[in-house]
């Protein structure tokens, strides 16, 4: 078992910043590529950024390309994405996930998810 536990959300203005965390315990979190993953009020889940797991690959949705950055400290068991500029469009939950093939943007290729946590981002 993996358990993810998200941090990091909260209120931010429209063109600020925030670092989201995604911390694990269990299972060797090295063996896994992690994804983070978000959900805004009546739309469906979309995929973030994903990266590999030994932190030297990266993919990005095409709308969070140039202002988000994933990274991982495996000895430290996190994930971490870096949100810049930030847009009221990118208010939503965001929730990290833990899967064994890379990049993928359907939940069936994930064994674990987080709770999430929410961003709201003020115009």
């Amino acid at each position: 078992q993996v358990q993810l536990v998200e941090s990091g959300g909260g209120l931010v203005q429209a063109g600020g910043s925030l670092r989201l965390s995604c911390a694990a315990s269990g299972r060797i979190f090295g063996n896994y590529h992690m994804t983070w993953f978000r959900q805004a009020p009546g739309k469906e889940r979309e995929f973030v950024a994903a990266i590999s797991r030994s932190g030297g690959v990266t993919k990005y949705a095409d709308s969070v390309k140039g202002r988000f950055a994933i990274s991982r400290d495996n000895a430290k068991n996190t994930v971490y994405l870096q949100m810049n500029s930030l847009k009221p469009e990118d208010t939503a939950v965001y929730c990290c996930a833990a899967g064994t093939g890379f990049g993928r943007a359907d939940a069936a290729g994930y064994a674990y998810w987080g709770q999430g946590t929410h961003v709201t981002v003020s115009s």
